[in-house]
């Protein structure tokens, strides 16, 4: 097993220097932190006992408080900070809003009764309840969705990019009538992909119809009915972008429903490359996103802001890419 004095090697530093990082101690250079986290969790040290922070008595725990556990995207997220965490020492509590605004707020009063070291959040539109934790000085990382009107470290994916990108793939298979179904108006990455999905149909000269367009909950259930309300119009799109893994799975059920094939009566592109969008028949196109590297960037960010919470605020943006397969290609 690794030791500190490895640890202090690996990232240049004394071993004293990794003992007040890895413990939180607001004196230690936010760089060199930085380093001794990154050592750390690539030797897998395992610190003796818990860290915390002394001098206010915070928890060893760190509060993840995601939107859906069902969706793969973030039960990636939470491994990435469970690893980053776990490699310091600290422990991870999973919560889970359902996007719902009074669920949120009742995790974020949750964290500060228990008086977390810090929060991993993908807010819902208000960001109920976050005043407190910044009230109380508790710090925050945001990933997926920027907080509404507040700073914080923020690590996000260039979704609308990646749907534009996603977008023109289906212009350029030919496709007429590219319809979207993304997720509820408000949501900054629902706007994005809507967003996104406008700027690649203008690039190609297609026209935008919010005929093609239908907004609904990151769920199955109400891709299914929104999927199904679009096949049902006189002039039904011939192709789809669709906001995430779980929406892809009620665009298929409808789909079948109404006896279309993918790839071959309508191209389908989704969001995230889930373990069965290459098993399907035939298989997803697909954006994929980097959903663990989402989840060790934020936790890295949150344990140096946990050790300096005068630093300013940092927004880190990853990229995503398109995995082309047959349910987007013609014939």
């Amino acid at each position: 097993m690794a030791t500190i004095s490895d640890v202090a090697a690996r990232a240049g530093v004394s071993t004293a220097t990794v003992s007040r990082a890895l413990n939180g101690k607001s004196t230690v250079d936010p760089e060199l932190a930085a380093r001794v986290l990154a050592a750390a969790q690539e030797l897998g040290y395992q610190p003796n006992g818990p860290a915390r922070n002394l001098r206010r008595q915070e928890a060893a725990v760190l509060a993840l408080i995601i939107s859906d556990v069902e969706n793969p995207f973030f039960t990636a997220i939470a491994r990435g900070v469970e690893d980053v965490a776990h490699s310091v020492g600290y422990s991870v509590v999973l919560c889970n809003t359902d996007e719902d605004a009074d669920k949120e707020r009742k995790y974020v009063d949750v964290a500060i009764q228990e008086r977390v070291a810090g929060v991993i959040i993908s807010p819902t539109a208000t960001a109920a309840g976050v005043e407190n934790l910044a009230r109380r000085g508790t710090p925050v990382v945001a990933v997926d969705r920027p907080l509404p009107d507040r700073e914080s470290d923020t690590v996000l994916v260039d979704t609308r990019l990646a749907a534009r990108q996603a977008t023109t793939h289906l212009v350029e298979q030919g496709y007429q009538r590219i319809g979207c179904i993304t997720g509820p108006s408000g949501l900054r990455t629902a706007d994005d992909r809507l967003a996104g999905y406008r700027d690649a149909l203008k690039a190609g000269k297609q026209r935008s119809s919010p005929r093609l367009v239908r907004r609904t909950e990151f769920k199955a259930a109400g891709a299914q009915k929104a999927a199904a309300d679009l096949f049902s119009q006189d002039e039904p799109p011939d192709a789809l972008l669709v906001a995430n893994s779980a929406m892809a799975i009620g665009v298929l059920e409808a789909l079948r429903s109404h006896r279309l094939r993918p790839g071959e009566d309508v191209g389908v592109v989704a969001f995230d490359d889930v373990p069965w969008a290459g098993l399907v028949d035939p298989p997803m196109t697909v954006v994929a996103q980097p959903a663990y590297e989402i989840g060790t960037v934020a936790a890295q960010l949150l344990l140096a802001r946990i050790a300096d919470n005068t630093r300013a605020a940092t927004t880190t943006t990853l990229g995503a890419r398109l995995i082309e397969r047959s349910s987007s290609h013609r014939g």
